[in-house]
């Protein structure tokens, strides 16, 4: 079976699989979905834990050693293997699915990850988990989503903020929740139960947000200038390179000037779509800045572009990171 992360805990109240496999990008999520099942299979009776840790050079017979192995007092065990890369390679895939044909009865598998990508979750042995017993995929709140995060956590400890407290909170903390659990808990050791002060919040929070290719490309989509510029400077200050930067904002402007030239010709916005390789939430923040643009504007952000490029090769001069800010207002602003 396949579960969300917030079926997790209704899910373990009533049962318990011979199989789990929990991953996610937010480590903080995988640990704690992942301490939520330990916890359920001590409950049921697991009283014995062997961890294994898959790095360079593991030793794969070791997962079929832990099932085998029988204390001298018969306890049934939990196997807590972890593979911090997110890719088992061939050999990991295939004890994988080998030991789900065949799980042992004593054992609970527990198969913790970050970073696992789109092929691994089309791989056999990920398929095999799913028939065997739970897959656990944990998606990490947007920022919109986030404030509600952060007000649900600090509920947890009888502490509450402002909307204002909320997104100031978020803001530092985008893209790195065991940073924001972090400074949540430091709010708790600092601060007495009950409402915090926007005063009190500023003092104690950092800046701790993590920036990342994806974050800018759906801030400029948006048209959430505020964040495009914080991530923006967050990717300068930690040593993004140009380049990368330069390709994750053309790759959509070109998508952009596609499916305008496309509308002027009167093509169905689907086929354009499609045509662009425009897929999931990804169209809908095209759509909102189709509603900016036009194909003007679209082909003016290209050449754009190819100017920012001639300044990181050396052949022009100009500070691209200046220029981002100057073309990703071009694609946000109104």
């Amino acid at each position: 079976m396949q579960l969300k992360g917030e079926q997790l805990a209704a899910h373990l109240e009533r049962e318990l699989q011979a199989v789990y496999l929990v991953y996610g990008d937010e480590p903080l999520q995988v640990i704690e979905a992942a301490d939520a099942i330990r916890a359920a299979a001590r409950r049921r009776g697991f009283d014995e834990r062997e961890v294994l840790t898959a790095i360079a050079g593991f030793n794969w017979n070791d997962l079929y050693h832990a099932a085998g192995s029988r204390s001298l007092f018969g306890g049934r065990t939990l196997i807590d293997l972890r593979v911090p890369s997110g890719k088992p390679g061939r050999e990991g895939g295939a004890a994988l699915q080998a030991y789900c044909t065949r799980p042992s009865p004593d054992s609970l598998l527990l198969v913790s990850m970050t970073g696992v990508d789109w092929r691994e979750e089309k791989a056999a042995w990920m398929s095999a988990m799913v028939a065997a017993g739970a897959v656990v995929k944990l998606v990490p709140p947007s920022l919109a989503q986030l404030p509600a995060w952060i007000a649900g956590r600090l509920g947890r400890q009888q502490q509450s903020a402002s909307a204002d407290g909320l997104l100031f909170i978020a803001e530092r903390v985008e893209g790195n929740l065991l940073a924001a659990h972090q400074e949540i808990l430091k709010l708790g050791v600092l601060y007495a139960e009950g409402a915090l002060s926007l005063e009190q919040i500023h003092n104690a929070v950092l800046n701790v947000a993590r920036y990342d290719l994806d974050g800018l490309r759906e801030a400029m989509l948006a048209g959430d200038v505020a964040r495009l510029m914080r991530t923006l400077d967050g990717l300068q200050q930690e040593g993004e390179a140009p380049l990368l930067v330069l390709w994750a904002m053309t790759e959509d402007l070109r998508a952009l000037a596609q499916i305008t030239l496309g509308l002027a010709r009167r093509q169905p916005l689907d086929a354009l779509f499609k045509e662009a390789r425009v897929w999931g939430a990804r169209q809908a923040l095209i759509r909102r800045a189709l509603q900016r643009l036009d194909g003007q504007r679209a082909e003016a952000a290209l050449a754009h572009a190819a100017a920012i490029d001639r300044m990181i090769k050396g052949v022009a001069d100009g500070d691209p990171w200046d220029e981002f800010r100057q073309l990703g207002l071009h694609i946000a602003a109104a």
